[in-house]
């Protein structure tokens, strides 16, 4: 999953883009700090990512990724919630609460600012702050 954009800093990256979806990613940016301020925000395969974790998979693969990401794709913006609380993906579960989005098992895809709920996408970055927490 690799991005297209050159930034190197969250702020180039959100410059880099143009009228509403410039508006829609700052926005986005600002309420992630805001809901998980010890997530630390940086550049991430041409997005941002917020937080780190080592990861470890069965076959042996491990890297550090992200805890949340934020990337503008052509058609929708993308949070990415890499957490789990024990019982899957937090995106999974709270889809049916999020609005008028696409979700994955990590991924919310969010075509206009109006189509997601910001309270339930706090309440999603307020548990992944937590789980992250715990972790370190």
């Amino acid at each position: 999953m690799k991005g297209s954009s050159k930034a190197t800093t969250p702020t180039q990256y959100i410059n880099e883009l143009e009228g509403e979806r410039k508006a829609f990613i700052k926005k986005m940016h600002t309420f992630i700090r805001k809901s998980a301020p010890s997530l630390r925000p940086y550049m991430v395969y041409g997005m941002i990512g917020y937080g780190s974790y080592h990861y470890k998979t069965k076959s042996g693969l491990e890297g550090d990724w992200f805890v949340v990401g934020l990337a503008s794709q052509k058609n929708f913006v993308s949070v990415y919630v890499t957490m789990c609380d024990g019982n899957g993906y937090l995106p999974e579960k709270y889809k049916k609460k999020l609005g008028k989005v696409k979700t994955g098992k990590s991924c919310i895809n969010i075509k206009k600012p109006a189509d997601i709920d910001m309270k339930v996408l706090g309440k999603i970055l307020k548990e992944v702050e937590v789980l992250y927490r715990k972790k370190k």
